[in-house]
This record gives structure tokens, sequence and C-alpha cells, in this order.
């Protein structure tokens, strides 16, 4: 209705509607936000959270133009306090916010429940023949990660660091990642079972390609 997410906007264009003056939807609005000990009043209650993430996404693909979704997992830190995990529709060059959980900082085993979750919570919004990508960047790369995202029927697309092994489909022994990527200005794929040990063999395929005047190349794992 107000064609902005700005909170003076949006309490423009509710005051009129609501019958009062526009400081005091604002001032409401604010406090919505608020923990619930910091709200004005008795029986207050504080926002979860949570409880909008999947109406969100559905609200946004409710408007969308074809069937093919780009989900991208980030981790952005605040300083050396906070990490804040988000899901992110990819969109006309943007990446839209769907989904946050907030950490502390330097706990990343604590990470892997939370995207897990994020992600099945996503699952209920996406109707279920739509094809979907989930990025990751370096450094968010788990097995576990990406065998979630395949049982959720979807595709993932991780990004890897150049360390460890790839054993392509054929091959008795495996070569060390940074030996795998193309020479500058090429790209290639190929199956076969990335890093060594029980708990971290992934059968997969590899992607990688290398642009030129980039001192690495990329290397994405998916299904």
């Amino acid at each position: 209705m107000a064609r902005s997410c700005a909170l003076t906007a949006v309490s423009a264009c509710l005051a009129p509607w609501l019958q009062c003056k526009d400081n005091p939807v604002r001032q409401r609005w604010r406090e919505f936000c608020y923990e619930a000990p910091a709200k004005r009043g008795k029986a207050r209650q504080a926002v979860v959270v949570e409880t909008c993430f999947a109406p969100l996404l559905a609200w946004v693909l409710s408007r969308w133009e074809g069937t093919q979704l780009a989900l991208a997992l980030e981790a952005t830190p605040l300083g050396d306090r906070l990490t804040v995990l988000v899901i992110r529709v990819v969109y006309r060059g943007c990446a839209i916010p769907m989904a946050w959980t907030v950490w502390t900082a330097h706990v990343e085993k604590a990470w892997r429940p939370a995207w897990l979750r994020m992600l099945r919570q996503r699952y209920r919004a996406v109707p279920p023949p739509w094809p979907v990508i989930v990025l990751a960047d370096r450094g968010l790369y788990a097995r576990g990660l990406f065998r979630r995202i395949t049982r959720l029927g979807w595709h993932p697309f991780l990004r890897l660091h150049s360390g460890g092994t790839f054993r392509p489909t054929g091959a008795r022994q495996g070569v060390p990642l940074k030996t795998v990527g193309p020479p500058p200005g090429c790209q290639g794929a190929g199956t076969g079972v990335a890093f060594k040990g029980r708990q971290r063999r992934l059968r997969c395929t590899l992607r990688a390609r290398w642009e030129p005047g980039y001192p690495d190349p990329w290397l994405i794992v998916t299904d």
C-alpha cells in the first residue's frame, strides 16, 4: 500500500486509514519490533520473527514471474560480536532477505542447525515443482548442508576453498583440488568424489571456471 518499507512512509499511509496522526502510528510501529520488556504498557509481547519467514517468502513468490528460484546463503559478521546467518532470494541483481538467525560470533559449529532449520522453513513456502538452486560462498560449505539441500529436492551450488582433494569418476586416486581447476579463461565439469575420509567424502559434480585476471578459479560442488 505504501510502496515503501520506510517507517515514515508506512506510517503516513496508514495514519488516515486508522484515523490517527502520523507520529503516534510511527511510534507504535517502532515499538512493534522491540523486545517485550522494552514496550510500553502491560501484557506486551515480543514478535516471534521466525513465524513471519514462510509467509514472507510465500508473498514474494505469489508475485514471482516464472518458476525458477535461487536462494543465497550468507554469513555476515557484525564486528567481533555477532554473526547474522541470512537466506536471501536472488532477484534482478540483488538479494532479498527471507530468513535470518543471529549468533554470537566465533561459534561456527552452531550454524549448521540454524541453516538446516531455515531451509526446512523455506521449503514449505516453495511450490514442489519449482527448481531451486541454493548458493553459498567459500567458508559455508558442509557435507551435511549439501545433503540436506538435495533431500529437499533442491540443487546445491556451493563454492569451495582450494584445499582438499577430488577423485574423478574412474580414477583410483584423488588429486588436490587446486590442480583440478582449468587454466585461466576456461571452464570444465566432471563427476567424482570430493575430499577424503568417511565423514567428509562427497559424491558430487565439480564445476570449475577461471576468469582471466583472478588469482584462483571458482570451484563449485553441485548435484
